[in-house]
């Protein structure tokens, strides 16, 4: 999930597994996979940032701890 800023400064969160293409026209415009374009006031560098921390955030492994009983 990213949270990004529609142009009116409302803020959303979009699903990052449905961003097909990101581009600056000069406004930044997210291309969806269903074809639906979103129009946004975050820099393209921004999203990509966010949309990098997500992924990096669902692909960490998850470690188990356990404590050893006591004898």
């Amino acid at each position: 999930m990213v949270a990004l800023s529609r142009l009116n400064g409302e803020k959303f969160v979009l699903n990052a597994d449905f961003i097909e293409m990101v581009e600056e026209t000069p406004d930044t415009v997210v291309t969806l996979t269903n074809g639906k374009k979103l129009m946004v006031k975050d820099r393209l560098d921004d999203v990509l940032k966010r949309v990098i921390e997500y992924k990096r955030l669902c692909n960490q492994t998850i470690q188990v701890v356990r404590k050893e009983k006591e004898v």
